[in-house]
């Protein structure tokens, strides 16, 4: 697909602008609640669906189609770093106000971070067409994996890049607002906060290596694997805030996403024997991630409750939001 270099210029600076945006409405620090969650999530996918459009409308059908079929791969995989951000903010104690900063800086690394890998990955499928047999397989091994061990938790604690921060900077146990680094006693040291956003960093580099892959499963063009890329990750903090009281009922999500992985795997190996179509390609990634979402809501679903025999007991004390200190 031939781009002009014009229009890759008005997309960044779209996404520089929508940053920059999000970076203005949320410049003091404050617990993003539900409903506002709810309203950027509908801006991000707005912006997604609609630029969709535009490319379905001004490079054909099936551009348009491999452009949506990365979105949903990328939309779809970014609900497990979810399951990962909470986890880390659980372990680090972190103030629900100053959750969107780090998360506004992880997705900007993310995005660097991601367009590198690109990069990379073109160059080296236009070099060695044989590499996406590589990746096929990867992503089949890595589904697989993903499934076996859907049930298992990640700790932070050992995280190496965490162990090597904590060796080589010298850091305070103690938040600072959302400052990342504080001076005392004449010495810059690094506050919690800049821990959690390296392993904020490291965790989405990691869950690169396998979307990117998937990505290039249902396209090739840059200029697609990019943006559907970018736009899919523009909308990972409002979807945390969205959905991370809830992840603990999305206990089949994790083997749908495997499907996928999986399914794309094959999609690859069987490039020189039969293309599957793009239409085929979105009912399996929507259709995997509809199953997963609808048997996890009904699995998880609360038993009506019986009628309390007797008085209410007044007595009882209301539950209160504890946080554990930071490690």
């Amino acid at each position: 697909m031939d781009v002009a270099w014009w229009v890759w210029a008005a997309v960044l600076g779209v996404i520089l602008a929508m940053l920059a945006l999000d970076l203005v409405a949320h410049r003091k620090a404050h617990v993003v609640g539900v409903k506002e969650a709810a309203a950027w999530s509908l801006v991000w996918v707005s912006l997604g669906l609609g630029f969709g459009a535009l490319v379905w409308w001004q490079y054909g059908g099936q551009a348009g189609g491999e452009y949506l079929a990365g979105y949903l791969i990328e939309k779809s995989l970014a609900v497990d770093n979810v399951f990962v951000f909470a986890l880390i903010f659980t372990y680090f104690a972190v103030p629900r106000e100053y959750q969107h900063r780090v998360l506004f800086y992880g997705v900007l690394g993310a995005l660097v971070f991601r367009a590198i890998f690109i990069a990379g990955g073109v160059v080296l499928i236009n070099s060695f067409a044989w590499v996406l047999y590589l990746f096929g397989a990867f992503l089949i091994y890595t589904g697989w994996k993903m499934f076996t061990h859907r049930n298992d938790e990640m700790d932070p604690s050992h995280n190496p890049v965490l162990r090597l921060v904590r060796k080589r900077i010298p850091s305070t146990d103690e938040y600072h607002g959302q400052k990342f680094w504080v001076k005392k006693a004449g010495k810059w040291v690094a506050t919690p906060l800049f821990s959690v956003l390296v392993l904020v960093e490291t965790t989405d580099i990691i869950f690169a290596v396998d979307s990117i892959p998937a990505i290039f499963a249902v396209t090739q063009d840059p200029f697609l694997v990019f943006t559907s890329n970018a736009f899919a990750i523009l909308g990972l903090r409002a979807m945390y805030f969205l959905l991370a009281d809830l992840i603990h009922r999305f206990v089949f999500l994790k083997a749908g996403l495997a499907a996928i992985l999986m399914f794309v795997g094959v999609k690859m190996l069987l490039l020189d024997v039969w293309k599957v179509p793009i239409w085929l390609s979105l009912t399996v990634i929507a259709a995997c991630i509809t199953v997963a979402v609808v048997a996890s809501l009904r699995a998880t679903r609360r038993p009506p409750s019986t009628p309390r025999s007797g008085p209410p007991a007044d007595d009882q004390p209301s539950p209160v939001d504890t946080h554990a200190p930071p490690r």
